[in-house]
């Protein structure tokens, strides 16, 4: 299946084990990855907020890429998803809008005509790849851990935009997923709230402590993990996790996987492929409760 794969900022960045693993396990989920090498970043949001235009012209230029592409966009951080997902939404609907956004991006050479649709590699498992397809590549069952999920916030907000009305059960896939995957999903209140991440810059405790909250709220519910869809929620609850600790006083020692790292994990990839000994939070003691035997 050929899609246009938009990987983001962060994986090519702070987190590139998430690229690495979203690339090897791409071949065993039949996925044909065309990537926009050159496409431009979505602003996180936050450029939305500051500068509407800007943000149309950006997004309608990735999104233009897509389309060009013929193909569908695949995205492997949820903020991007929902950033994308939202400015489509809104350039499809309003006329003015996409015309300022064309204007801007037409000395680029492309058109953006709202043909394409974004998706995140956790909806493609299941709307398109199909989970058939997906237990077929499982070689290593992950039996024994038990998995919190963590959606984050850009993978659920805004709902309209996400598509999540028409598709209310995209709001359980990563609950699905580890299931299918042979772990035990681990049910608790922080699995759809923030990390934490965008307060980071001006109340750094009060971001530390949100997400330090949710792990520990998994860890009491006896999680081995917390796995989440999105870099940015992986570079708060892992590479902000010591500080976090600090903040609460209290130990915390949980590891972050990506999403596409727990995939590869039950494809029979290694680890160290994978680059699970590159997490701020050591990912060995979950690592032993897995036969990495394949």
């Amino acid at each position: 299946m050929k899609v246009a794969f938009y990987p983001g900022c962060v994986s090519k960045g702070a987190c590139p084990e998430l690229y690495v693993s979203a690339k090897m396990v791409a071949e065993p989920l039949g996925l044909e990855l065309h990537e926009l090498e050159s496409a431009p970043c979505t602003g996180a949001g936050v450029l939305s907020e500051q500068n509407r235009d800007l943000a149309d012209a950006l997004n309608g230029l990735t999104l233009a890429m897509a389309e060009a592409q013929g193909a569908e966009l695949m995205t492997i951080c949820s903020t991007c998803q929902g950033v994308l997902s939202d400015h489509n939404y809104h350039l499809k609907k309003d006329e003015v809008r996409r015309d300022k956004a064309n204007a801007t991006i037409a000395d680029q050479g492309f058109r953006y005509s709202g043909t394409t649709t974004v998706k995140h590699l956790l909806w493609m498992l299941f709307e398109d790849i199909g989970i058939e397809r997906v237990e077929r590549a499982i070689k290593r069952k992950l039996t024994g851990l038990k998995i919190a999920p963590f959606y984050g916030c850009y993978i659920l907000r805004p709902s309209e935009a996400l598509g999540l009305r028409e598709r209310p059960e995209r709001k359980t896939y990563l609950d699905r997923l580890i299931a299918l995957l042979g772990a035990e999903p681990v049910e608790y209140r922080g699995a759809t709230k923030c990390c934490g991440f965008p307060m980071l810059t001006f109340n750094r405790d009060k971001a530390l402590a949100m997400g330090g909250n949710h792990i520990l709220e998994a860890k009491d519910k006896g999680a081995d993990l917390l796995v989440t869809p999105c870099p940015l929620c992986h570079l708060n609850l892992d590479g902000q996790q010591p500080d976090a600790a600090r903040v609460l006083k209290k130990d915390i020692g949980v590891p972050i996987f990506h999403l596409p790292q727990l995939l590869g994990l039950a494809f029979g990839f290694e680890p160290e492929q994978l680059r699970l000994n590159h997490h701020v939070v050591p990912t060995k003691g979950a690592l032993e409760k897995v036969e990495l035997k394949v």
